[in-house]
């Protein structure tokens, strides 16, 4: 039962006055529940809730960790029809595209308890003494990872489930060792309450510390410069707007102690055409990417906004089929009428710069929040020239952008912002033979693509999803898939500590029988 209330721990709290409502994108109406936004005070007792429980809960074995995982998997499953009625009348989206994300979600929480299980991903190491060493002796030097403290998570517009209040950043958070505090996403709440009540109740059957888990309302703002403003949290998880991302980013730095912000942010995904596939199988690329533009109305951080080539007859006929394509696919709903109106409005954007040729555009009526989807084209020289073709467009629309050379193409790619993925779509041995290409789309992006789509983000442990900035905050960590997990840790070593005081993880006799290098050996042997 959806409360309109915050989970402050395990209790349910509202004792603010501002409130709002969810929208439902389809109907073009608001949804019934009422919600209140956390006021100070229940921002501050969550903190403090989650500051206690970190003592208890960065202490608890990882198999008890991994049995609250998987408790909360399975009460999310137990929301059954509830969460998935509730989720699609606050996006609009279909019941298959609920029913799968609540599978992404439940798979990334089985998954990190599997982690925990095994329990070797603390990267154990162990360097024994040597007494004995000529000039110096060596000290016993034992090193693992450790949990930071309490996160704060933000959640995602387009993602209820999988990136958002049980998501891969809590999943990942909880995994650690780390409460979390979710900010929940004022077009989702109530999603975000059925999955708060779910995870309440595993914390609870499980026997978690209360402040394990805790998730706020907020219509604006202010509850999320609260939460990261508190020097009891520890660092943050967002994925959202640049805009969104950077002012966490800055204001966590501000502080006396500043603290890492994980954003994903922004992408465009640039694809670059090869000529010999485009000559090869130019028609059947342009209908796979028709498809791949327009899925899920083009609301995935991967959807592919940029499409990169050289001027050629099989460069225009490529054009002229993806015009043909993308207009015979029906357009779709759209997560919220502010979405709706940003994505109208920077698709204008793009399509009134000097030199852009809407190439096809969804001009006939459709109904309220439904997005009207358009292909543009640009020349490589103006697209260089003007920045603001360099800006997602969140929505489905694609620019296909007509470089005069290789030479040219290459400097676009170099000259582009850092970017979640790149794609190669090239022929037989093709790339091979524009190594300076493929190169400098390298140095751009988090993952490369070799004749695929970006959209669709597996996860699986060698999954990388962030890149260099603003696709990311740190390109030195992914959002997705097991090392999701380093995120939240840092290292820890002890020197000379007794063996009955370390923890198992470094005890001699290895009573979890987890992998560690020891010694430079890779072992999972006592010593």
């Amino acid at each position: 039962m959806i409360t309109g209330k915050n989970y402050i721990g395990n209790t349910l709290s509202a004792n603010g006055n501002i409130t709002y409502k969810t929208f439902n994108p389809q109907a073009n109406a608001e949804n019934e529940t009422v919600y209140t936004e956390a006021t100070s005070e229940e921002i501050l007792t969550a903190v403090h809730l989650a500051s206690e429980a970190f003592k208890t809960y960065s202490k608890i074995s990882g198999t008890k960790k991994a049995t609250f995982l998987n408790a909360i998997a399975d009460e999310i499953l137990a929301l059954d029809d509830e969460l998935v009625k509730t989720y699609m009348s606050e996006t609009g989206l279909p019941e298959g595209r609920a029913k799968g994300e609540r599978g992404r979600t439940i798979g990334q929480l089985r998954t990190f308890a599997t982690l925990l299980e095994e329990g070797s991903w603390v990267e154990a190491r162990i360097d024994t003494a040597q007494p004995d060493r000529t000039p110096f002796p060596r000290v016993d030097v034992r090193k693992m990872l450790v949990p930071i403290g309490p996160v704060v998570v933000f959640g995602a517009s387009n993602f209820p489930l999988a990136y958002s209040t049980a998501g891969g950043d809590t999943a990942s958070a909880l995994a650690s060792g780390c409460p979390v505090i979710v900010k929940s996403h004022p077009m989702h709440a109530g999603t975000g309450e059925l999955v708060a009540s779910a995870i309440a109740k595993a914390a609870q059957k499980t026997g978690m510390p209360n402040g394990v888990f805790s998730n706020l309302n907020s219509s604006g703002i202010e509850v999320g410069q609260q939460l990261v403003a508190h020097p009891n949290v520890k660092a943050v998880g967002f994925t959202g707007s640049i805009r969104g991302g950077r002012a966490l980013l800055d204001l966590a730095a501000k502080r006396k102690e500043p603290i890492p912000v994980f954003a994903e942010m922004g992408s465009i995904n640039p694809v670059v055409l090869l000529p010999k596939a485009l000559d090869e199988k130019g028609a059947s690329w342009a209908k796979t990417y028709a498809g791949s533009i327009t899925l899920g109305t083009g609301q995935f951080c991967t959807n592919p906004g940029l499409i990169l080539g050289i001027k050629s007859d099989s460069l225009t006929k490529f054009i002229e089929t993806l015009s043909e394509e993308i207009v015979t696919i029906s357009p779709q709903c759209m997560l919220h009428p502010n979405i709706h109106q940003a994505f109208k409005k920077n698709k204008t954007n793009a399509q009134s710069q000097e030199n852009v040729q809407t190439v096809a555009s969804v001009d006939t009526a459709v109904a309220e929040n439904y997005a009207q989807q358009a292909v543009a084209t640009v020349d490589g020289k103006t697209f260089l020239e003007n920045s603001n073709l360099h800006e997602e467009v969140f929505g489905p629309f694609s620019l296909v952008v007509q470089c005069e050379n290789a030479s040219e193409l290459e400097k676009v790619i170099a000259n582009l912002e850092g970017q979640l993925t790149g794609t190669i779509i090239s022929e037989h041995d093709e790339a091979a033979q524009h190594e300076g290409i493929v190169n400098a789309l390298t140095e751009r992006v988090g993952r490369i693509i070799f004749n695929g789509v970006p959209t669709g983000v597996e996860v699986v442990p060698a999954m990388q999803h962030g890149g260099p900035y603003p696709a990311s905050t740190d390109s030195r960590f992914t959002a997705v898939g097991r090392d999701a997990i380093k995120r939240w840790v840092r290292p820890f070593s002890y020197q000379d500590w007794p063996n009955d005081l370390l923890p198992n993880e470094l005890k001699n006799e290895n009573p979890l029988h987890i992998t560690r290098l020891i010694n430079d050996q890779e072992t999972k042997e006592a010593l």
